[in-house]
């Protein structure tokens, strides 16, 4: 899994710490669930099960096309 830095104010940080304590939650299942809520906002997949059932509902469907039988204008 790749790591990354981030820099958080201090005022955030004691929110986010807080925040953790009272769930007992870790920063890192805070930021997943942030990150994860990030992404659902803006229509992105979370995940390689979610892309592919998300291009499976954005392909188009064999039989529904609009114009008639072939060479039928």
């Amino acid at each position: 899994m790749p790591g990354k830095r981030v820099q958080i104010d201090d005022e955030t940080w004691a929110a986010l710490d807080l925040l953790g304590k009272d769930r007992m939650s870790t920063f890192q299942e805070l930021a997943d669930e942030a990150f994860r809520d990030l992404l659902k906002k803006h229509n992105r997949p979370t995940s390689l099960k979610a892309a592919l059932k998300g291009s499976v509902k954005s392909s188009p469907q064999k039989g529904s096309r609009k114009s008639g039988p072939r060479g039928a204008r």
